[in-house]
């Protein structure tokens, strides 16, 4: 799969009609995904296949993630979102 394809297709998965997520996600894909390293886009894309409830809980902070590196992708995301709402 080309780079765009997959960039496409995460794009995609991204995007998941709760305007919080959507909010904090597809920017982040937008202007992030692509300057990241191959391993934390891995990281992300594992992180796509969390459940909405889920994700939704860890963009507002209610809780971390249990898995280290999925915690440390969503700072990121946190990160770029409070920079991008500045």
């Amino acid at each position: 799969m080309s780079d765009q394809a997959q960039w496409r297709r995460v794009y995609w998965h991204s995007r998941r009609g709760m305007l919080e997520l959507d909010i904090a996600l597809l920017p982040f894909v937008e202007e992030v995904y692509l300057t990241l390293p191959e391993q934390q886009q891995a990281i992300y894309r594992r992180l796509l296949e969390s459940e909405d409830n889920q994700l939704f809980s860890w963009v507002l902070q209610k809780e971390k993630p249990a898995d280290p590196e999925l915690a440390m992708i969503m700072e990121k995301i946190i990160n770029h979102a409070r920079k991008n709402k500045d």
